[in-house]
């Protein structure tokens, strides 16, 4: 695999609510110069003060070249990262911030582009908007929140210059009506592709509507924030073969892939836990690999899994550390 990219030492320039329950929070590099370019649907990983990494969208627009934007959910189940920067991030602190990867990109040559974001879904879907007005493409925004105070960027879109392709669909009522993705999918051109953010359940909904409509799981694109569900008691243990390393590890039920190699004292980058980022990403030389991310197409699974949380269905896993 690549080398990661240095790390970034980037300084805290605005924080912004966007939402009752979100806050926008804008990097710069402590010169003023230029930071590495990014594309629709990228994200970075930021060190959150006092915890762990985490990963997030950048929501601006991606011709921008002298700052990063994500939106922070205020989170109450928070694992550290939601608390940590609502807590302890202000304008003027310096934060490390990972150079951008993208898991979800945009095809910019679909015929038409239908965007659904729930929530804070809406944060990698607004750079696509950005994207997409900037290339004169067709394409259309849905947004849905449980009330105008819950709707991330309201104001922005609001006050977009996209904002006749943009369609709010409040919980309360108020605005275009409840969404309709069924109605959404049947009107839409031949060829559509579909991007959508947010909860699993919106995320699953538009899915499965995709699908019972005929569609290609090619034009069926979705990111979740948080990794779907397993079902209980399906974990097994398995031998984890480290060819370069020459250790053969048992992986319990109970634990995963990485934390097992970790402890072995091998050096293993991780960040979400939970198979979205793909920071822990490691090559597989032999051995069938149960896939458990939100990361990987079905060509990188053919030849890398995440420890992170995708386990073995065989006996024993080879992987290339």
């Amino acid at each position: 695999m690549p080398l990661p990219a240095a790390p970034l030492d980037l300084v805290v320039t605005d924080r912004t609510p966007v939402a009752d329950t979100a806050d926008l929070f804008e990097f710069v590099r402590p010169d003023g110069g230029t930071l590495p370019a990014f594309e629709a649907g990228a994200h970075v990983r930021v060190q959150v003060p006092g915890g762990p990494e985490r990963c997030y969208s950048l929501c601006n627009d991606p011709a921008e070249t002298h700052r990063y934007q994500i939106a922070v959910h205020r989170d109450p189940q928070s694992r550290g990262g939601s608390h940590g920067m609502h807590a302890r991030v202000a304008v003027g602190d310096r934060l490390v911030v990972s150079t951008p990867a993208n898991h979800f990109p945009l095809d910019e040559a679909a015929p038409h582009t239908l965007l659904i974001a729930g929530g804070i879904g809406i944060t990698p879907l607004l750079a696509m908007a950005w994207r997409l007005h900037a290339i004169g493409a067709s394409w259309s925004l849905h947004h849905a929140a449980r009330s105008a105070a819950h709707c991330a960027f309201l104001d922005a879109l609001r006050h977009s210059p996209f904002k006749q392709r943009v369609q709010l669909h409040l919980d309360d009522g108020s605005h275009e009506g409840l969404l309709d993705v069924p109605a959404l999918i049947a009107a839409s051109k031949p060829g559509t592709h579909i991007y959508v953010c947010g909860p699993a359940g919106l995320i699953d909904h538009v899915l499965t509507a995709g699908r019972e409509a005929g569609w290609p799981a090619a034009r069926l694109h979705h990111e979740r924030f948080t990794s779907a569900p397993l079902e209980p008691g399906i974990n097994r243990a398995f031998r984890l073969v480290l060819a370069r390393s020459g250790l053969s590890l048992n992986v319990p039920a109970d634990r995963s892939a990485a934390s097992v190699v970790q402890a072995a004292g091998i050096a293993l980058p991780t960040s979400c836990e939970q198979g979205m980022c793909g920071t822990c990403l490691t090559d597989v030389l032999d051995g069938e690999v149960d896939h458990r991310d939100e990361c990987l197409d079905d060509a990188d699974r053919t030849r890398c899994f995440t420890p992170c949380c995708s386990r073995a269905l065989s006996d024993t896993l080879t992987v290339d550390l």
